[in-house]
């Protein structure tokens, strides 16, 4: 059972964003596609009007600190596309459950939302431990889970839709502009769950194979905030400096970040690469903890294009001109629009299989770049490195011209070189190998 910490706990570790993460009153009715109380769904519209969704995340718990901004893209989504006549003629109502960032928590949740609120889809997780707890219970009810976070890849499932990065979108594009750009001597550093141990195999044979190393690796239970071990680890390690991966989740980046400074380990000497850190994390940790590192992400919100200011506009109007956004906040807005593009094409909603297919080779103009669906669950995206810069805000300094296609199954490990995914073809599906 993971460590809880309260929103004021956040509070003591300098968090400038308070009030905009707050849960909503369940005083106030909400419209359809607000966000409601945990457990509750309210709509003015007739019951046969409407079409119920979930919404699962840890509302509480030290995963919050990234997950409610999450829930406010997925209801901006929601209000979006109901103002514009909802899906079907039907306005959508989302069901909201608070994950408590803890796995056992977050399969009865799901179980919840489908076999007692009949949900037509769920939009949730974050962390791969909460998506695995939930897996199960997808598959064993045949359900669709929509998943906005990057991961660990090596996983298919013909229940989810992957709407964040495969590996080969996130960390391989980001260990090989470190091996060219910052050094060859790597610590990986992570959150001690199935996400940072997965990515860390990857980066190993990665590192093995370009010639690179991985003088040391560690790890921290979620919600722990004790890192001085790691750190004087690292500069064992690392004596004369190097790079750092960083796999850590939740407010334990709080923690590493300003044991970093204090322990005088800078980006200069000490360019630490994160791949769970975005403008929300920013924020919350401290800007000046965190100027000079970098983060891989397919979007930031400095991202220049018409799609991507609108989205930060429409973001800002809803919830306050002092939010950011993020990618997982963007994959959490692309996968709510999908589903509603899906559902119409389909025709229906409560027949999965169809809106399933319906995905397949959908395209949408997201923020990050016109995005597209494969028949492996997961986007076609593009791939980008950002500096932290004063203000909180990241410089883009590498960024592919065209989406890179999604590679679930891992190329550089041996046990799943060679194999992909494609539930368009029967006698392929989750796992097969390429010719």
């Amino acid at each position: 059972m993971n460590k809880k910490f309260g929103r004021r706990e956040f509070l003591l570790f300098g968090s400038t964003i308070a009030g905009s993460l707050l849960l909503k009153s369940c005083a106030t009715a909400p419209t359809p596609g607000a966000s409601t109380s945990p457990g509750a769904s309210t709509s003015n519209a007739p019951a046969g009007d409407v079409i119920k969704v979930g919404i699962l995340h840890s509302l509480t718990g030290t995963m919050a600190i990234s997950e409610k901004s999450v829930v406010d893209a997925e209801n901006l989504a929601i209000e979006e596309i109901n103002k514009a006549g909802g899906v079907l003629g039907k306005q959508i109502v989302a069901i909201t459950e608070d994950g408590q960032s803890d796995w056992p928590t977050f399969a009865e949740k799901a179980k919840k939302l489908i076999l007692q609120d009949k949900v037509a889809t769920v939009f949730g997780c974050w962390t791969s431990a909460s998506r695995k707890a939930v897996l199960p219970v997808f598959e064993s009810n045949k359900h669709l889970l929509w998943y906005p976070v990057q991961y660990e890849g090596q996983e298919c499932s013909n229940n989810v839709f992957y709407t964040g990065a495969a590996p080969n979108q996130q960390i391989e594009p980001s260990v090989d502009w470190l091996l060219e750009k910052k050094g060859k001597e790597f610590f990986l550093v992570g959150s001690d769950y199935v996400f940072p141990r997965t990515a860390n195999t990857i980066i190993k044979a990665q590192l093995d194979a370009k010639g690179g190393k991985a003088v040391g690796e560690d790890y921290i239970p979620l919600g722990v905030n004790e890192v001085k071990p790691v750190i004087a680890k690292i500069k064992a390690a690392l004596p004369k400096g190097g790079v750092i991966y960083n796999t850590l989740n939740g407010d334990t980046n709080v923690a590493f970040f300003k044991e970093m400074q204090a322990s005088g380990m800078g980006p200069d000497k000490y360019p630490v690469m994160s791949v769970s850190i975005a403008e929300e994390e920013v924020q919350a940790i401290g800007v000046e903890y965190l100027k000079g590192h970098f983060a891989a992400w397919n979007y930031f919100q400095t991202v220049d294009n018409p799609s991507s200011k609108k989205f930060v506009a429409a973001f800002k109007a809803k919830f306050g001109e002092k939010r950011v956004v993020n990618d997982p906040m963007e994959a959490a807005y692309i996968m709510v629009h999908m589903w509603a593009a899906a559902v119409k094409k389909a025709g229906k909603f409560d027949d999965l299989d169809a809106v399933k297919k319906a995905a397949y080779g959908a395209t949408f103009d997201a923020p990050e770049g016109t995005v597209t669906m494969n028949t492996n669950h997961h986007l076609s995206k593009f791939v980008r490195i950002g500096e932290v810069v004063e203000g909180g805000l990241f410089k883009i300094i590498y960024e592919t011209k065209e989406a890179v296609k999604p590679l679930p199954w891992n190329q550089y490990v041996a046990e799943t070189k060679g194999f992909s995914c494609d539930y368009s073809d029967p006698a392929k599906g989750g796992k097969f190998k390429a010719a």
